[in-house]
């Protein structure tokens, strides 16, 4: 994560905070996460460098910047067309070759490249999509933030028979809209 400038990625009043553990807002209502969050989440996909990796709510566009220097491919998915736009540019910008940004709802990921050796999820529904589950690898593992009121960052390993799944530690995170919400 030392690598990755946080503060290219906080708006242009906020960069003397870019480092504080603690989330910022972006705009549109979003924020990037906390530094330990972001480092979290990415230590629970275990990742080994060449995985595919897929990312549900690009925001800033920081933690697929932290991502992209682990991993092969990471897809990654914004809703609000403004942020998309913007973390597209600047992931360009800064030389990201193995990164493809989307404009659109996560909620049923991105078939065409799955399956996915990881999915990140870093927008909260209150269900796990199932999917996002479909398009993960045996194998693979999945990071999400699930509920509403009360949240737990849950992790989600898919097995040959099944999927295991695992509460990790309470979180809060913006409420994932588009589809997500239609479901509930």
């Amino acid at each position: 994560m030392l690598g990755v400038p946080r503060h290219l990625f906080v708006p242009a009043h906020l960069k003397e905070r870019a480092y504080d553990d603690g989330a910022l807002p972006i705009g549109e209502d979003q924020t990037i996460s906390q530094p330990y969050i972001v480092a979290k989440m990415t230590e629970l996909l275990a990742l080994k460098g060449d995985e595919r990796v897929l990312e549900v709510g690009t925001g800033s566009g920081y933690q697929a910047a932290v991502l992209a220097r682990l991993v092969r491919e990471v897809y990654t998915i914004e809703i609000v067309p403004s942020l998309a736009l913007q973390a597209e540019e600047r992931l360009k910008r800064m030389g990201y070759d193995n990164i493809r940004v989307r404009l659109g709802d996560g909620y049923r990921g991105w078939k065409e490249h799955a399956p996915f050796d990881a999915v990140i999820v870093t927008a909260a529904p209150d269900h796990i999509p199932t999917k996002l589950v479909e398009q993960l690898r045996e194998g693979g593992r999945m990071v999400i933030p699930v509920g509403n009121v009360n949240q737990y960052l849950t992790l989600l390993v898919k097995e040959k028979d099944g999927v295991r799944e695992e509460q990790v530690i309470p979180v809060r995170f913006v409420p994932m809209t588009g589809e997500a919400q239609a479901q509930e």
